[in-house]
């Protein structure tokens, strides 16, 4: 039998969305095994006065089996 949790976290890119989801996960696996998966439950941009986009910010959900 498998037991899974799911932990989860913040993570922000001035390139991109992908970009946030991969450095959070880059960065969770460096302390967290057995990664099986992640959801991005929340996407946010942060912006300037004239409406440019300068951050983008995820949070996301990652399940991971537990050894």
């Amino acid at each position: 039998m498998s037991v899974a949790k799911v932990i989860e976290f913040s993570s922000s890119s001035t390139k991109g969305v992908e970009d946030a989801v991969q450095s959070g996960l880059k960065k969770v696996a460096e302390t967290v095994k057995n990664i099986q998966g992640a959801w991005v439950s929340e996407t946010k941009v942060i912006t300037d006065s004239s409406g440019h986009i300068k951050e983008w910010r995820v949070n996301l959900r990652i399940t991971f089996v537990v050894e």
